[in-house]
C-alpha cells in the first residue's frame, strides 16, 4: 500500500491542525513547527500560525520544560541527566532544558531518588541478594546510569547493598547522553 501524502492546509487549516495537536499533547515550538511545515501549502503561513499561538500563550517551551521536568521527577523518579536528554530530544533549547531541570531538582536528594528507583525496579526481590552477584550489580548500575543518576551517588547507594560496588568506580564512566 503506498504511503498517503498528508492533505496540505492553508493558514486557517494550519491553525485548526495546530489546535488539535496541542490539545492531544504538549508540543515544543520546534516540534509543532515541524508538523506544520509538513502540512503547509505556503511555508510563510507556518510562521504566522506559530507567532499567533506564542502570543496567545499556547506555545511556551519554558513552561513545557518546567512541567515535564517536575513530572519526570515526581512520577517516574528519573535523574537529572535523563530529563535533560529527553527534553533536548523534544527539541527544547539546551539552556532552557538545563534551567528547568535545575529548578525542578533543587532541594531534591538524589540518593533518596536512587533508593526509590531501586525499590521500584526490584520490587518483590531481595536487593542485597540480587546485587551480590556481579551480573546483578552491573545491571543495576547500568539501569541507574540510564535513568540519569550520577555515577558517584549511584555507587554510594549500591555500596549499601554490596561491597563489590566499589569496583564500579574503576570502570570507565558511560556517557548517559550517548545512550539510546
Amino acid at each position: 500500500m503506498p504511503l498517503r501524502t498528508p492533505k496540505l492546509l492553508d493558514r486557517e487549516g494550519l491553525m485548526g491542525y495546530a489546535a488539535r495537536a496541542l490539545t492531544s499533547r504538549a508540543l515544543s515550538l520546534n516540534e509543532l513547527r515541524d508538523r506544520l511545515n509538513r502540512r503547509a501549502t505556503r511555508k510563510e503561513d507556518v510562521a504566522e500560525v506559530v507567532a499567533k499561538l506564542k502570543e496567545a500563550g499556547f506555545l511556551n517551551d519554558r513552561r513545557l520544560a518546567d512541567s515535564f521536568a517536575a513530572y519526570r521527577r515526581d512520577s517516574q523518579g528519573s535523574g537529572k541527566t535523563r530529563v535533560v536528554r529527553d527534553l533536548m530530544a523534544r527539541r527544547i533549547a539546551p539552556a532552557v532544558a538545563r534551567q528547568a531541570v535545575d529548578a525542578a531538582y533543587s532541594g531534591v536528594d538524589e540518593i533518596e531518588l536512587i533508593e526509590k528507583f531501586l525499590e521500584r525496579k526490584y520490587r518483590g526481590k531481595n536487593l542485597a541478594e540480587v546485587l551480590s552477584e556481579d551480573k546483578g550489580l552491573a545491571s543495576a548500575f547500568r539501569k541507574l546510569r540510564q535513568a540519569g543518576f550520577s555515577t558517584g551517588n549511584s555507587i554510594r547507594v549500591l555500596k549499601r547493598y554490596a561491597a563489590e560496588a566499589e569496583r564500579l568506580e574503576d570502570e570507565p564512566p558511560e556517557d548517559p547522553e550517548n545512550q539510546p
